[in-house]
């Protein structure tokens, strides 16, 4: 199978989420601001999923670029990491129409890092079939955010039996920390191209 399929399939998947997610936010029935008050939760969730699937999205692009040949383990990793993020619209939904209880924003928490393990598993994979030297390998080098981002989302689920406002900020804080551009793949790419 070419990367290409792979890329495109994991495009139409993570799209679907987002249109679940959207989908999700229900219009209300008044026509006044204080009418949007209730939706509050529902939309914060619904942001926080947005930004996480897009983080998702973007550092799957980019580690694609690097990518040779998929074998059958790289599709399988990439489905895992799929199952993962097509939980997403149901913890962000279930977390904001509860208005963040401590069962909602532990299971939130969970799908975060079960999907941040099934990434790194992707990775992994990708790095182990093309052998030492590889390109990615290079380019992640200590990859001290991917290695971060799993303790603080344990210390979110964890923190969701004492304080709920302390798991968010976690989880807040992991997406704070993606979204600052990481373009260690994109500098190592154009090094190698200017070879």
């Amino acid at each position: 199978m070419t990367k290409g399929r792979l890329e495109a399939f994991t495009d139409g998947v993570l799209a679907i989420i987002i249109t679940i997610m959207v989908l999700e936010l229900k219009v209300p029935h008044g026509g006044a601001f204080e009418d949007l008050k209730p939706l509050l939760p529902i939309f914060g969730s619904y942001i926080l999923s947005f930004i996480y699937v897009a983080i998702y999205w973007n550092n799957h692009h980019h580690m694609m670029q690097t990518v040779k040949h998929v074998t059958g383990t790289i599709l399988w990793a990439n489905m895992h990491l799929l199952f993962w993020l097509s939980l997403i619209p149901f913890v962000s939904g279930w977390m904001g129409e509860n208005h963040f209880t401590t069962a909602s924003v532990f299971l939130y928490g969970i799908v975060l890092l079960g999907a941040a393990i099934a990434y790194f598993i992707l990775q992994y994979l990708i790095i182990k079939n093309h052998g030492e030297g590889f390109i990615l390998s290079r380019a992640l080098g200590k990859d001290i955010k991917g290695k971060v981002s799993p303790i603080l989302y344990i210390i979110g689920i964890v923190s969701a039996f004492f304080n709920v406002w302390l798991s968010g900020f976690m989880f807040v804080f992991v997406a704070v920390m993606w979204l600052i551009p990481d373009n260690r793949i994109e500098k190592t790419l154009n090094k190698e191209s200017n070879l």
